[in-house]
């Protein structure tokens, strides 16, 4: 069983993918992001997109009913759609839906974020949340009759409401059921980087011990990954890959090791 995260950076090469994706012998279940198309798209439709971060350093898009709008276009719209087709046109018989549709992932919405504005501590809430729960019946049944599940955020609240969510959490909790042999992060560097300017400080190998460690000493949207990784790889024994999206066949090098490997 093959995970696969594509990040939703502008340069991810998805018609590589898609290519590579055709190869693969495994069941297959794939989770997207489209961060780039819905900055592009919420700047072209007046949005104001905010980025907040809590007091213990963790960076997060504030998600209020017009950024919502922007996502439902970018994620479950034009980028799920067109990797649906790219897919498709490579002979995989693709799924394309959100966590909301069928209540795939369930979440819980958050209370509040702490963040520390003007000196003072406040808190800020929004449509956002942490995945909790699959929906394991619609996992398997598309799996077992051939499908590939193509998922992307909002994922759903408590009360029915689509509710923002990091991907990385999402793919964590899909694991919980599918337990896949390997789990690939395909993302607009090659790997994690010591030096996250320096794309010729590749980590080849990482232990859970100095993912941890890491995760520790880092600040922002990289600590958050970080943390989503250290839960992925404390479910059992999957193998985890954090590789470049942008290389010509980014799947087949991915499994072939290239990136950051965390056994």
């Amino acid at each position: 069983m093959l995970l696969l995260k594509i990040g939703g950076g502008e340069s991810i090469n998805l018609a590589g993918i898609a290519r590579d994706l055709a190869h693969v012998e495994d069941s297959v279940c794939i989770v997207h992001g489209a961060n780039a198309l819905r900055d592009d798209l919420a700047r072209r439709l007046g949005v104001e997109k905010q980025v907040l971060t809590s007091v213990s350093g963790y960076t997060s898009v504030y998600t209020d009913e017009g950024l919502m709008d922007v996502m439902l276009m970018a994620y479950s719209g034009l980028r799920n759609k067109r990797l649906v087709e790219l897919l498709q046109r490579e002979g995989m018989n693709a799924v394309g839906f959100t966590g909301l549709d069928g209540a795939l992932v369930r979440g819980k919405r958050n209370k509040g974020i702490r963040v520390r504005q003007g000196g003072k501590t406040l808190i800020r809430r929004d449509l956002s949340g942490k995945p909790v729960a699959v929906n394991r019946q619609l996992l398997r049944l598309l799996l077992d009759n051939g499908f590939t599940p193509v998922v992307t955020v909002p994922i759903i609240d408590e009360n029915g409401f689509a509710i923002n969510s990091e991907n990385d959490d999402v793919v964590a909790e899909l694991n919980m059921v599918l337990k896949a042999d390997v789990v690939v992060q395909l993302i607009e560097a090659p790997g994690i980087l010591e030096d996250r300017n320096d794309p010729g400080s590749l980590i080849r190998r990482m232990t859970r011990a100095e993912l941890a460690d890491r995760e520790r000493r880092v600040t922002g949207r990289m600590k958050r990954k970080l943390l989503a990784l250290r839960r992925l790889t404390e479910q059992a024994s999957t193998r985890v890959v954090v590789a470049d999206g942008r290389r010509e066949s980014p799947l087949t090098d991915a499994l072939a090791g290239s990136g950051t490997v965390i056994p």
